[in-house]
């Protein structure tokens, strides 16, 4: 049985940029209860936040301490207090950093075709230990977004472009419309390792739950390291895989 299990946000906890549903709120609770919950996704802390924090029911505070929040894929991390969020620890890049990243992007996303001109939000965003690019804006509906890139060549062409000029820097595709920039090897995984570090929890008394565990996803690098995963399409999906994962722990 697992000791933390560790979750995606987008399209795993919630849809894209949306806040949790009641049901889900209860059931990370409720897993709260019995091990360590962490949410581990590319999103910046106010995101955690509104999707996650402000929507989960009430709980004692020993209860909540077990939930660990770690946005940017681990270059930030966050605990929940009685009075509030306490940063762990926080990873900014360097100015020179951001603007070659902003840079970068932009110059290829327009030469690329994949500037759009009907977006919802900022394309760029400084997230301080992060650089995300989203193709259709921050608060773009999640019908847009599914029908901008669906195989996710889009991304992955973008990708490959940014990180040609970035040699320096990881550049890796993010949610359904996004990629991301962050110091060398940060993904998923280095989040994967710091809960371990900051735990005492082995990696293989773990397990991780995404959405996107196929090789070109970006919960991919979890499932190389070794931590067990359970695949999901959706957070209904993932309410009926803790729906029968809870009672057994």
């Amino acid at each position: 049985m697992p000791r933390l299990v560790a979750f995606d946000l987008d399209d795993t906890l919630a849809p894209s940029k949306a806040a949790i549903d009641p049901r889900i709120g209860d059931l990370l609770v409720a897993l709260a209860g019995r091990v360590d919950v962490a949410v581990i996704s590319g999103g910046q802390l106010q995101q955690f936040r509104s999707q996650v924090v402000d929507r989960l029911p009430e709980a004692d505070a020993s209860t909540l301490s077990k939930i660990h929040l770690l946005p940017t894929c681990g270059t930030q991390y966050y605990r929940i207090r009685p009075d509030g969020i306490e940063t762990v620890y926080a990873h900014a890049l360097t100015e020179e950093e951001k603007s070659a990243a902003l840079t970068a992007v932009e110059e290829e996303a327009k030469r690329l075709g994949f500037w759009e001109t009907k977006t919802w939000g900022p394309i760029l965003e400084d997230r301080g230990s992060q650089i995300t690019f989203s193709a259709l804006g921050q608060h773009a509906p999640i019908e847009a977004k599914s029908t901008w890139d669906p195989t996710g060549a889009k991304k992955n062409e973008l990708r490959a472009a940014v990180a040609a000029r970035l040699p320096e820097l990881e550049v890796r595709s993010g949610g359904s419309t996004s990629v991301d920039i962050t110091h060398r090897g940060i993904d998923k995984a280095y989040g994967m390792r710091q809960l371990a570090d900051a735990t005492g929890i082995p990696l293989e008394e773990m397990l991780f739950v995404g959405d996107r565990l196929d090789p070109d996803g970006n919960d991919y690098p979890v499932l190389a390291l070794g931590v067990p995963c359970q695949a999901v399409r959706g957070w209904e999906d993932t309410a009926l895989f803790l729906e029968g994962l809870i009672p057994t722990l």
